[in-house]
């Protein structure tokens, strides 16, 4: 295919809440208008936390999906690939594959792309996992096949993908998310207006992400206890969920009030990354951890668990920031005093990010997606 005439390409996510997920596919959608390409995101739903953030160079497009969910949106979906037909969807968060439905039914040869953004096996059983949980590796291992490319945050969800789906693991693409933006490098630099970082105040250990039982925030509570007994310091975690009762039920009774702060969601997560002393990723699971790439832009050294999937991954195993075990509030704890004693150079840390900016990474999803162009055009010759 002739690369100078840029196809129409689509984006499916149910939402765009405030998830890593959404983050990444929303960056990744930027960079494709960014190079020229035509394109859509098509939401299931049109509300979230970042629905205000998509430029005027991408068209939203609402299927106002109602219940029953899968059903509505994959009518709906299917009805815009048949008015539309973009060359290609690129589809995440899509665990029932309602976009290989939706391309079937329509009879358009809109190329789709599976883009697996987390862990499912764990996912699926940490959420449901005595219902939907243990039908949706049905869905997986039956439909994922019928898709023209499937890509992997990381290659420990490229593995899962292939051992629940059957497809061999050298035909997934391992492509890590855009996480260095030029938006992201600037938030970097903005102000906080927030007295915990003002000059001579302890340092801050940061944790990001929703208030639910995946980021495990009661181990990093716990662990910080451990900390503060040894040393002055504070706790600032971001995010919100349904988790936040009983976190905010924990600090009470370790008596952490005054130094452990729950600010809820930010429009601004990066500025407070580049003024923590230590980022710390606490989760039973992930997909790639995005959180964890975008404190290594911001220079700030890490601790994370060593989580299935991608943190390891992200740190080099451990050369570019600690990994303890999940679950270890002891050796979180141990790990989080030994980075304040001797933090990992900010210097490195930014320059090992930039293997996650948003050019490298929309590189090699232009890459996969004239690929699967390429095979079309083939078999219609």
């Amino acid at each position: 295919m002739n690369k100078s005439l840029k196809p129409t390409v689509s984006f499916f996510l149910p939402a765009l809440a405030g998830g890593g997920a959404e983050r990444a596919m929303l960056h990744l959608s930027q960079g494709f208008a960014e190079r020229g390409f035509s394109t859509d995101l098509v939401l299931a739903k049109a509300e979230g936390d970042y629905l205000s953030t998509v430029p005027d160079s991408i068209r939203v497009v609402d299927l106002q999906a109602h219940f029953p969910v899968l059903i509505s949106k994959t009518i709906a979906l299917r009805r815009y690939l048949q008015q539309e037909q973009p060359a290609a969807l690129f589809s995440a968060l899509d665990i029932l594959s309602s976009a290989i439905w939706a391309q079937r039914l329509a009879g358009v040869t809109t190329r789709i792309v599976m883009c697996v953004q987390t862990h499912l096996s764990c996912q699926f059983r940490d959420h449901q996992p005595y219902t939907m949980g243990k039908i949706r590796p049905q869905f997986v291992r039956w439909f994922y096949p019928w898709a023209d490319a499937i890509v992997a945050a990381s290659r420990g969800v490229a593995e899962d993908v292939s051992q629940m789906s059957g497809v061999p693991v050298d035909q997934i693409h391992v492509i890590h998310n855009p996480v260095v933006t030029p938006d992201v490098l600037n938030k970097l630099q903005a102000a906080i207006d927030h007295p915990w970082f003002a000059s001579g105040e302890p340092p801050v250990i940061l944790g990001v992400g929703r208030l639910v039982s995946q980021k495990d925030f009661p181990t990093l509570i716990d662990a910080f206890a451990r900390v503060r007994q040894q040393r002055p310091s504070r706790l600032m975690i971001l995010g919100e969920g349904d988790d936040r009762p009983k976190l905010e039920a924990q600090i009470r009774t370790l008596g952490l009030q005054q130094d452990v702060a729950l600010p809820g969601f930010v429009d601004n997560p990066y500025a407070y990354m580049a003024n923590a002393s230590v980022f710390a990723l606490s989760s039973i699971f992930e997909g790639f951890g995005n959180v964890v790439a975008e404190a290594m832009a911001a220079g700030t050294p890490i601790v994370s668990t060593d989580c299935e999937s991608g943190p390891a991954e992200i740190l080099a195993n451990g050369k570019f920031g600690k990994l303890v075990p999940v679950s270890n509030a002891d050796a979180l704890a141990d790990a989080i005093i030994a980075t304040l004693d001797q933090p990992t150079s900010s210097e490195l840390l930014r320059q090992c990010a930039q293997s996650f900016s948003l050019d490298c990474v929309v590189d090699q999803y232009v890459n996969v997606l004239y690929s699967i162009l390429n095979q079309k055009a083939l078999q219609v010759s």
